[in-house]
């Protein structure tokens, strides 16, 4: 492991920007920065169109470790290339942002009250790449949308199976079990999610280094205990469909809790932008998102 990487994640003050857009989401995510989906014909065009959009965001002056520590890429923006480099090296050479891969193929049809990840076939050969291209993580992502029990206890094992896997592979984690924001029993599903996680951390092997990823808690630093297990490298909250406003208030009401935001991030930015108000729009949504998560 890259020890200049695990530091900077571990204490840098910052947060991790995650611009990790599917297949599923890429064309929502176009439209949104202005690109209709007339614009592109196949698949392959829509993706490169989206890679132009990423690199814009990593090329920008205002895309720094200043306040950024991290970015959650796509496997086919990990295996493309900014100024001739592949987009890791790019990141930790060019600005010393570390690079996370998103290796989950998407979510399960919803049983339990919640959608457990889909299998992940490829998953040895994902991780050998991102080791080749000098990825320092992963990221992989479940979803809760009911206090269910037992869909919760499925989640938190599919997620630390497959934590075991990434951590022998000599990546890092990270955990990402989201609860919708919309869930009636939000609070609870997040009460029965935390004593999960906590089973499962008591016979984890406090050597293999996690991360997690969470819907801001409703109460307020429901998860910072989870930093006594000294596996526990960072806390990364989503934005989970809030505005940048609302997720940045929320927060900042939680200690050694960092933001690791997509929507909220790009929400004011469009292909028509000049380049003065792009990096403008890119440093304003940056300076609040930072400012909450210091």
């Amino acid at each position: 492991m890259d020890e200049k990487k695990l530091e900077a994640v571990k204490f840098r003050d910052g947060f991790i920007a995650a611009l990790d857009q599917s297949g599923g989401s890429t064309a929502k995510t176009l439209a949104k920065y202005g690109i209709p989906e007339s614009s592109y014909s196949s698949e392959d065009e829509m993706f490169d169109l989206i890679h132009e959009m990423r690199k814009r965001v990593f090329t920008s002056k205002e895309f720094t470790s200043e306040k950024i520590l991290g970015a959650i890429l796509f496997y086919k923006t990990m295996m493309s290339k900014v100024d001739d480099e592949y987009t890791a090296d790019y990141l930790w050479n060019k600005k010393h942002i570390v690079s996370f891969l998103k290796v989950d193929k998407g979510l399960r049809d919803e049983e339990n009250g919640c959608k457990l990840m889909k299998d992940i076939p490829d998953l040895d050969d994902q991780l050998k790449e991102a080791r080749a291209k000098n990825v320092f993580g992963t990221k992989m992502r479940s979803v809760i949308y009911k206090a269910d029990e037992k869909g919760i206890e499925d989640i938190v094992n599919q997620q630390f199976e497959f934590a075991k896997v990434i951590c022998d592979a000599g990546l890092v984690p990270i955990i990402e079990p989201e609860v919708d924001i919309n869930a009636e029993d939000k609070a609870l599903c997040e009460d029965i999610l935390k004593a999960k996680i906590e089973e499962r951390l008591n016979s984890w092997d406090q050597n293999d280094l996690i991360m997690f990823k969470f819907t801001i808690p409703t109460i307020a630093n429901k998860y910072l205990s989870l930093y006594d297990y000294p596996c526990v490298v960072r806390i990364v909250a989503l934005s989970g469909g809030y505005t940048v406003q609302v997720a940045c208030d929320y927060l900042a009401q939680n200690d050694k809790m960092i933001a690791s935001f997509s929507r909220a991030l790009l929400e004011d930015l469009n292909v028509n932008l000049s380049d003065e108000e792009y990096d403008e729009a890119l440093k304003s949504a940056i300076d609040m998102i930072y400012q909450a998560s210091v």
